[in-house]
């Protein structure tokens, strides 16, 4: 069962890395296609736009370098078994917080191959979107002295009952004589 799942993982893991090295070249193919159909004044790219585009596509290659890294497989050079599937590439928290990331940067690289280099402006909801959960985890808490993802309530939940004490207390109501009577 655990080699059927690392082997699902390893296959899950190949074809994410296959997209993600597409991912990183058709960007900046269609970028500059874009270009040259809607934008031929912006041809060539002038200094800050290459250096925006440079800024922004080298933590990109680190990111798609990093999860290449992290979710590629290992097998054994003589036998082709399956030695490790590496990291599952579809688990919540950094992983996909990587990926955003590196969403994000092909949006605005396209985006500003057709609209302009204004379109680079979206490239601010990543360091938005780090301050939010930065608050909201650790600096919030800290400050307010609860956690700001569960503000609290005054009013009592209801307290829950499993079956056998709902059980119990129905046979009680009833005078079953199985039952003793606790009085409060």
């Amino acid at each position: 069962m655990a080699k059927g799942a690392a082997k699902r993982v390893a296959s899950q893991n190949e074809q994410t890395i296959k997209h993600l090295r597409l991912g990183m070249v058709a960007p900046t193919i269609l970028s500059l296609l874009l270009r040259l159909l809607f934008r031929r004044d912006s041809l060539p790219p002038s200094k800050g736009s290459l250096l925006i585009y440079v800024l922004t596509y080298l933590p990109a290659l680190f990111l798609s370098r990093y999860l290449e890294n992290i979710g590629s497989s290992r097998r054994d050079s003589a036998t082709g078994a399956l030695i490790s599937s590496g990291e599952d590439l579809n688990q919540p928290g950094v992983t996909e917080w990587c990926f955003d990331i590196l969403y994000v940067t092909w949006a605005c690289q396209i985006g500003s191959g057709a609209f302009g280099e204004w379109f680079w402006y979206l490239y601010l909801v990543i360091p938005l979107y780090a301050i939010f959960k930065i608050w909201t985890s650790f600096i919030g808490p800290m400050l307010l002295g609860s956690s700001a993802s569960s503000p609290k309530n005054d009013e009592k939940e209801p307290e829950t009952v499993s079956k056998r004490q709902e059980k119990l207390r129905k046979r009680s109501e009833r005078g079953d004589p199985r039952i003793r009577s606790v009085r409060k």
